[in-house]
C-alpha cells in the first residue's frame, strides 16, 4: 500500500467517508505524496499531452487572440499577463513568442503564473526565466492591473462534489471503504439549493457534478476585469451542463480506477462551462462570450493558414506528425468538439476573437 493510500485508508477510518473533492485534493495536491505535487505529467513520457505539447500553433493563436484583445482595449500598460495551471510553460512560450512583434504588448505585460506545485514551478522557471515570472497560489491575489488571462485545462483538475438525484432530493457521492479497499457509496438524500435550477433537466438516478472552486476562481478574475479592464479565456473539456459520472483517471495515457492508487494517476472532470458563465454573470461590468467548440475558435483564428504555412518547411515523418497535429486540435472526433472555449471581458468591449456567434 502505499503512503498516501495508508493516509487516506486511515483518515476514512477515523472520521467516516470523504467525498469526492476531498479524495481529488488529497491525490492530486497533498504535499508529501499528491500528484501534481511530486512530478512532471506532461507529454509523451508523462501520464497525458495538452494542447500546447500538441503543436506550437495552439500556444501562437492564443497569443495572438489575446494580444487583439489587449489592443482593442486601448493598449494597457502596465498589465498582469496571467496563465492559470502553466503546466511545463510551453503555452505561454510560445504566446510570448508570437506576441513578441506587437508594439508595446512585452514592454506593458507583468508575468503571473498562477501554479502551486513547487515541481512544475521549477519547471517554468527555466521555460520562462527571460520574463521573469511571478508565482501565485490562487488567483485572487493577483495584482489590480488589467488582467489578460488564459486557463487551458486549468478547470477540469479541479476537486468535483457528486450528486445523485432521488425522489427526496440529492444523495452525494463519497469514498469510503469495503474490506479495508476504497470503495464508491452515498449519502443520506437531502434537498441542494445549489443544484435547484438542475431539477427541471434530471430525474432520479441522475448524476451530477458540481465544482466548488470554479465560481470564486472566475468572480476573482472577473472583478479585476471589471475594475481594471482585460479578459479571460478559458479553455477546458466538457459542456455546457454536467451530467452523468466524468471522474476519470489517466496513468502512462491510459485509463485507471480513480481509487486504485491514488497521488500515481492524473485525476479530472469535464468543466460545467454553464457554472463558469453563471459565475461571469454575477460580476457586475462583466460579459462572457458565447461557448464555442475549440475547433471552430481555432479554426476562425487561422490554424489552418497557420498549419499550412508550417507545412512548407516539412517533409517525411515531421510533415506527418504536423498534420496528425492539426488534425488533433481541430477535428470534431478529435479535441475539436470535446473541448470548449468560453471568456469573459467588460461589459463594454469586444468579444474575445474567434468566439463571437
Amino acid at each position: 500500500m502505499s503512503p498516501l493510500l495508508a493516509q487516506i485508508t486511515a483518515r476514512i477510518a477515523a472520521d467516516g467517508p470523504l467525498s469526492v473533492a476531498d479524495f481529488m485534493a488529497e491525490a492530486l495536491m497533498n504535499p508529501a505524496h499528491g500528484y501534481y505535487a511530486t512530478r512532471d505529467p506532461f507529454g509523451t513520457a508523462g501520464d497525458f499531452i495538452t494542447a500546447p505539447e500538441i503543436s506550437q500553433m495552439f500556444g501562437e493563436l492564443v497569443g495572438l487572440a489575446l494580444a487583439q484583445c489587449w489592443l482593442d482595449q486601448g493598449a494597457p500598460a502596465p498589465f498582469a499577463l496571467v496563465e492559470l495551471g502553466p503546466g511545463r510553460g510551453t503555452l505561454m512560450a510560445d504566446l510570448l513568442r508570437a506576441t513578441r512583434t506587437v508594439p508595446g504588448f512585452h514592454d506593458a505585460a507583468r508575468l503571473h503564473l498562477v501554479e502551486t506545485s513547487a515541481t512544475l514551478r521549477g519547471i517554468q522557471g527555466k521555460t520562462l526565466q527571460p520574463h521573469h515570472p511571478v508565482w501565485l497560489d490562487r488567483a485572487e491575489d493577483l495584482p489590480d492591473l488589467p488582467c489578460f488571462a488564459v486557463a487551458n485545462e486549468f478547470f477540469d483538475a479541479l476537486p468535483i462534489r457528486q450528486f445523485q438525484r432521488t425522489a427526496d432530493g440529492w444523495q452525494e457521492r463519497r469514498i469510503g471503504l469495503r474490506d479495508g479497499a476504497l470503495t464508491f457509496g452515498l449519502a443520506p438524500a437531502t434537498p441542494l439549493p445549489a443544484l435547484a435550477h438542475r431539477l427541471a433537466d434530471t430525474g432520479p438516478g441522475d448524476l451530477v457534478e458540481i465544482c466548488p472552486a470554479a465560481p470564486g476562481i472566475v468572480t476573482a478574475l472577473g472583478q479585476r476585469i471589471a475594475a481594471h479592464g482585460g479578459a479571460a479565456l478559458m479553455i477546458d473539456y466538457g459542456d455546457w451542463r454536467s451530467r452523468g459520472d466524468t471522474l476519470q483517471a489517466l496513468r502512462a495515457h491510459q485509463p485507471v480506477d480513480p481509487l486504485a492508487d491514488p497521488g500515481q494517476a492524473d485525476l479530472t472532470a469535464h468543466v460545467d462551462f454553464e457554472a463558469l458563465a453563471r459565475a461571469a454573470q454575477s460580476v457586475p461590468g462583466v460579459t462572457h462570450s458565447p461557448m464555442v467548440a475549440q475547433g471552430v475558435f481555432l479554426e476562425r483564428l487561422g490554424i489552418t493558414h497557420r498549419a499550412q504555412s508550417l507545412a512548407a518547411k516539412l517533409r517525411g515523418a515531421p510533415l506527418d506528425q504536423h498534420i496528425a497535429a492539426h488534425r488533433r486540435l481541430t477535428h470534431p472526433e478529435e479535441m475539436g468538439s470535446l473541448f470548449k472555449c468560453l471568456a469573459m471581458m467588460p461589459s463594454h468591449a469586444a468579444t474575445f476573437p474567434g468566439l463571437t456567434t
